[in-house]
C-alpha cells in the first residue's frame, strides 16, 4: 500500500498569552509583552501529544514538516524522520520567530507536494491562516494550542487530533466536512467587548467526539436565567470568602448583583463587598493564593462545553491543584446544559493528572435555587 502523506505545521507561539491573562497572542507586541510576564509557548508539546498517537503508524505514513519550531523539532522528538519543507520566509536573522506569511507557505507547499492531511496546532488565528492558503475542499484539522479556539476545526484535545488524524489517512471511520473558521477581533477582544467573524469553512475529517463543536454564544434573552443564576450564587458566597470570577457573561451577572465590576473576557478576584483585583494572570492567582484561600467560579464555553483549557488559561493545572476540586462552582443556563444532549462537561488543561482529578461529578446551578449533578470528563 502507498503511504500515506502527513503534513505538520505549528504556530510555536499559539496560545503563549493565555495564562498571563493577554486572551490571545496575536502581533508581536504581544507576544513579547507575554514573555516578559513569564509566559512559557505550549505548542510545541500540545502538537507532541497529537504526534504521540500517531506513533503507531509511522511505517505507513511520511511526514512534512515545517523547519524547525514550526514542526520539525517535535516531529524528531517524537521518534518521526520527517521531509522539511522550505519556507522562504523564515529569518536566519530572528530565530523562533514566524508569521502568518510562514504558515500559509507552508501550507501551500505540503498541498502541492502531495500531502493527504495537514495537521496545524494552534488557534483561531492558525485556523484563518491556513483558509487563506487553501480554502475549503483540502483535508486539514487542527490541534488546538491556542487561547482562542471557537472554530470547528479543532480537535476536542491534542490525542484525539492525533488519533482522528490516524483513523483518516488508514482509512478507518471517519468522513469529511465543512467546519466554520471563526475569530474574534483580539484588541476589541481585550476591552471586553466580543466581535466573531465567520471567514469560511475548511474540509476536516471528522467522527463524533473527536472535533469540538463551534463556540455558541449567550443569547440575549437568557439575561434573565443568568440574573437568577447571579442571586443564587450571592446567597452562598460568605463574607470572608474572596473568589476567582471566571470570564462570561454568565459570571459577570454575578459581578452585576453585587454592583462591583467584571471583566468579561477576564479573570477577576473578588468578595462580596469589594474587588481585589481585575483580569489577573495565573502568577498573581498563585501570589494571592499565597496569602489567602481562593474559591473558584466559572462557566463552561457556549457549545463546546469545555470548563477548562479554552478561553480561560489562566486557570492553570498548579491553579486547580492549589485551589482543590471541592472548592469549584460551576454556574451554566440550562439551555447551554440542555444543547450538550447528555454528553459530558469537558476540560483539557494540559496536565493529564488534573484532567482525572476534576473528572467526577459537580453540582451545576442553572437558576435560583436551582441546580443539578452533572458530569465532568478528561477530554483525552
Amino acid at each position: 500500500m502507498e503511504r500515506k502523506r502527513l503534513g505538520l505545521i505549528i504556530n510555536p507561539i499559539a496560545g503563549i498569552g493565555g495564562r498571563v491573562g493577554l486572551k490571545g497572542s496575536d502581533g508581536l507586541e504581544i507576544q513579547q509583552r507575554a514573555l516578559e510576564l513569564g509566559a512559557e509557548p505550549l505548542a510545541q508539546e500540545r502538537a507532541a501529544s497529537a504526534l504521540e498517537a500517531l506513533r503507531p503508524i509511522i511505517p505507513d505514513i511520511e511526514l512534512l514538516a515545517a523547519p524547525d519550531k514550526m514542526g520539525e523539532m517535535v516531529a524528531r522528538r517524537c521518534g518521526f524522520k520527517p521531509g522539511i519543507i522550505p519556507i522562504r520566509s523564515l529569518s536566519p536573522e530572528m530565530p523562533g520567530v514566524t508569521s502568518a506569511e510562514d504558515t500559509r507557505q507552508a501550507a501551500c507547499f505540503m498541498k502541492d507536494a502531495g500531502a493527504d492531511l495537514i495537521l496545524f496546532a494552534g488557534g483561531d488565528g492558525t485556523a484563518r491562516d491556513i483558509f487563506a492558503a487553501l480554502g475549503n475542499g483540502f483535508p486539514v484539522l487542527g490541534i488546538p494550542a491556542g487561547v482562542k479556539i471557537h472554530s470547528a476545526v479543532f480537535g476536542v484535545t491534542p490525542r484525539s487530533a492525533g488519533e482522528l488524524a490516524a483513523e483518516f489517512l488508514l482509512g478507518r471511520r471517519t468522513r469529511l466536512r465543512e467546519a466554520e473558521v471563526l475569530d474574534l477581533d483580539e484588541d476589541a477582544y481585550r476591552l471586553g467587548r466580543i466581535n466573531t467573524r465567520l471567514y469560511g469553512t475548511l474540509t476536516v475529517p471528522y467522527r463524533r467526539g473527536h472535533v469540538q463543536n463551534q463556540k455558541v454564544p449567550t443569547p440575549a434573552g437568557e439575561s434573565a436565567q443568568a440574573q437568577a443564576i447571579a442571586a443564587e450564587v450571592v446567597e452562598r458566597m460568605r463574607p470572608d470568602q474572596a473568589y476567582l470570577l471566571g470570564p462570561g457573561t454568565t459570571t459577570r451577572a454575578v459581578a452585576e448583583h453585587l454592583g462591583l465590576p467584571k471583566t468579561l473576557v477576564g479573570v477577576d478576584i473578588l468578595t462580596r463587598n469589594e474587588v481585589l483585583a481585575l483580569d489577573v494572570g495565573e502568577r498573581r492567582i498563585l501570589e494571592m493564593l499565597e496569602s489567602r484561600p481562593l474559591r473558584m467560579i466559572v462557566t463552561p464555553v457556549g457549545g463546546q462545553g469545555f470548563l477548562f483549557g479554552r478561553g480561560n488559561q489562566q486557570f492553570s493545572p498548579q491553579v486547580i491543584r492549589r485551589i482543590g476540586r471541592d472548592k469549584i462552582l460551576i454556574i451554566c443556563l440550562a439551555g447551554k446544559i440542555a444543547a450538550l444532549r447528555g454528553r459530558p462537561l469537558l476540560v483539557d488543561t494540559g496536565d493529564p493528572k488534573v484532567d482525572q482529578m476534576l473528572a467526577a461529578y459537580f453540582e451545576v446551578v442553572t437558576g435560583y435555587h436551582e441546580a443539578i449533578i452533572y458530569k465532568v470528563a478528561s477530554s483525552g
